[in-house]
């Protein structure tokens, strides 16, 4: 069974920089895609980013793009998101996800549920 563990997150201000990991074990890593996600103001879940653990390919959500930056260690079944310029509304408790790959990054990200979640880390930007 996948087991995954949220890192990295924390108090900063306006503007600063965080930088989460997410490391997994209990599963073929080439397989999957891992996402990061947030809780959403309404009902389900944010979408943040996503990636494919086979051949690396991401996706961001329009409200991080430019910002934020996924990437992943084969090697150390980690992945991580470099969070720059972070604003007021980023701050949420992050989750990390892993879904079997079954189509492209982007329509995963958004739409396909994820079986294996991580506790989730907050991240909190203030004032």
């Amino acid at each position: 069974q996948a087991h995954l563990v949220e890192s990295g997150g924390g108090s900063v201000q306006p503007g600063d920089t965080l930088n989460l990991s997410c490391t997994a074990s209990g599963f073929t890593w080439d397989d999957y895609v891992i996402g990061w996600f947030r809780r959403a103001r309404g009902p389900g879940r944010e979408d943040v980013s996503c990636i494919s653990m086979k051949d690396g390919i991401t996706y961001y959500s329009d409200r991080v793009k430019g910002r934020f930056t996924i990437s992943r260690d084969n090697a150390k079944n980690t992945m991580y998101l470099q969070m720059n310029n972070l604003k007021r509304e980023d701050t949420d408790v992050y989750f990390c996800a892993a879904a079997p790959l079954m189509s492209d990054v982007e329509t995963m990200c958004a739409r396909v549920e994820f079986g294996s979640w991580g506790q989730g880390t907050q991240v909190t930007v203030w004032p």
